[in-house]
């Protein structure tokens, strides 16, 4: 493949459902060795071009990056009016898709290690990925993510398979978004925007909600989907299928609600250690919300993220 200079759509693949996968892609700049493969899964009502920064600083440390527009997101979705519905069992077609681009970035980079890079919604489908096609990756990067849920897991479960049966899978669930997300700003009170508890970087705050590709309400399918999904990746039978010499790291802000504050993300942290998984590190940034690529000590987070990719490099790519 040739190299390019920015981060911005490349090619397409077609799952095996028919639905072609948008995929956006960053090379290092010409005559640049390229010394790995990062692949980026984003997270819920955003895109991967919001993931440009980020692309630019690997491309800088010589690696290639692609993401995807995840179903029901971005391109992938063809147009606003089609964000948030992802087809029949969105979650673990998700999961597949990222899979599959895995397989493409195999076959085009034959003698390169790959690092999976997930945010939020996209970690929880990386979390599905390290059980069901691990043996690709070099290392798991874990962003914005939680562990195991309590009862209200398997509540939300069966008020959005109600509705979704009841309004239909395309339904627009204000209930089932404001049960997801409704407390996520309290933390963050008095609030400027709906969508504070994302970034105390403002400016980045009011990008997200000027995307019309990103914020909006999801449908009841997703929801019953996802939550069946959140279920899945913690059950210990799973677990117990993830290799356990797999590096895994895991950042996330102490300030941001997806993961309770950090106990969740320290919670899966010796979840992955219990399994007996030797390569687990963990860092958790103080006042750090949700988005800590689009946090305001985002450049630590980055350089921190690429020395951790960096050392688990063959000795020959470092």
């Amino acid at each position: 493949m040739e190299h390019a200079e920015s981060f911005s759509f490349a090619f397409t693949f077609t799952d095996p459902e028919g639905v072609d996968i948008y995929v956006y892609r960053r090379l290092p700049v010409r005559r640049t060795p390229i010394r790995g493969i990062v692949q980026i899964a984003h997270g819920m009502a955003e895109t991967a071009a919001r993931y440009a920064r980020f692309a630019e600083k690997l491309a800088a440390a010589g690696f290639a990056v692609y993401a995807n527009d995840h179903r029901g997101h971005g391109r992938t979705a063809g147009k606003p009016d089609n964000i948030g519905y992802l087809g029949k069992d969105g979650f673990n077609r998700m999961a597949d898709n990222v899979s599959q681009l895995t397989e493409i970035l195999e076959e085009a980079h034959p003698e390169l290690p790959i690092f999976l890079f997930g945010h939020s919604m996209g970690s929880f489908v990386t979390q599905k990925v390290m059980y069901t096609h691990p043996e690709p990756y070099a290392g798991i990067v874990l962003s914005g993510s939680n562990g195991k849920r309590g009862p209200e897991l398997h509540i939300g479960k069966r008020i959005a398979r109600w509705e979704a049966a009841r309004k239909g899978d395309r339904h627009r669930s204000e209930l089932m978004n404001n049960l997801s997300f409704g407390g996520f700003n309290r933390a963050f009170r008095p609030n400027r925007t709906d969508f504070d508890w994302l970034s105390s970087d403002e400016a980045e705050v009011d990008a997200y909600i000027a995307d019309p590709y990103c914020g909006g309400v999801f449908t009841s399918g997703f929801f019953r989907d996802f939550l069946y999904g959140l279920a899945d990746i913690h059950r210990p039978d799973n677990m117990r299928r993830i290799p356990r010499g797999l590096p895994v790291l895991l950042v996330a802000g102490d300030r941001d609600p997806v993961g309770r504050f950090g106990k969740g993300v320290l919670s899966l942290a010796a979840a992955y250690r219990k399994l007996g998984m030797a390569h687990i590190d963990c860092r958790l940034y103080p006042g750090g919300r949700h988005e800590l690529l689009n946090e305001t000590n985002r450049e630590e987070v980055m350089r921190d993220i690429i020395d951790w990719i960096e050392k688990r490099l063959p000795v020959s790519g470092r």
